[in-house]
């Protein structure tokens, strides 16, 4: 009875594993025809043939051709993202956001049907799968800027400004003909969102209860000495201070 349970187990392993082997290369497959051939040449009859599998298999696979490409775009950023964690970051919390951001750029511009995709083509109540990865990744930097005492907004308010601005500069970039780009373009916007969202200066030596309130929540995880409903409180007064003063 035994050995039947673990020949069954193999057996479902066996086959996760081939559905898995079966979407990444569908995957990787329409990567190719869209990069090859725009949006127009990515069809499911086409992936399919191109995979060696039958139109079917991908519906069961990702629903329809929109969960085709969702899925192409969130595989393009893991890979991306696996490439740029390999990249090392230094101790300046803000220059670590200035190579965010200048990755971010490189990205789009590199691979502008995926990043129209990911951020210009928004369906409402319908948020791209990658969104909230990417605001997440980034909410890890801007976290550390509150931690450093130089944020002067709530680190949400940061996140959204930052990632507003940041696709907004890579969508004005892409509709410019290449011969006419200038990158200054986002560095500057880059520049101007910093000034926006930080102090010059740690909130140690800048007085001023907002900057505080978003520095001790930013550090409030560390506080071992607060229940649960004691930190909730906390985190509600520090959330009103940051945001009314």
């Amino acid at each position: 009875m035994e050995e039947m349970k673990k020949r069954k187990q193999v057996s479902q392993d066996d086959i996760r594993a081939s559905r898995e082997d079966v979407r990444t290369r569908s995957i990787e497959v329409a990567l190719q025809l869209l990069k090859a051939g725009g949006r127009d040449a990515l069809t499911t009859r086409a992936v399919a043939d191109a995979a060696g599998i039958q139109a079917p298999t991908l519906y069961r696979l990702f629903g329809d051709k929109r969960g085709l490409l969702d899925a192409v775009v969130e595989y393009s950023y893991a890979s991306a993202f696996n490439t740029k964690k390999a990249q090392k970051y230094g101790p300046d919390p803000l220059e670590n956001l200035r190579k965010a951001w200048e990755h971010h750029t490189t990205y789009g511009l590199e691979n502008p049907i995926l990043y129209a995709l990911m951020v210009g083509d928004p369906r409402p109540g319908f948020p791209s799968p990658v969104t909230p990865k990417v605001q997440q990744r980034l909410g890890e930097t801007i976290h550390q800027i509150a931690l450093a005492g130089r944020l002067r907004v709530t680190e949400k308010q940061a996140v959204e400004l930052v990632y507003a601005a940041s696709t907004g500069a890579v969508l004005a970039l892409l509709a410019m003909p290449e011969e006419h780009r200038d990158l200054r373009l986002a560095q500057d916007a880059c520049e101007a969102v910093i000034a926006a969202i930080t102090n010059d200066s740690p909130t140690s030596n800048k007085p001023g209860a907002e900057a505080a309130a978003i520095t001790l929540k930013a550090a409030l995880p560390e506080v071992k000495s607060l229940t649960d409903g004691e930190r909730l409180f906390l985190t509600e007064l520090l959330d009103r201070i940051a945001t009314r003063g």
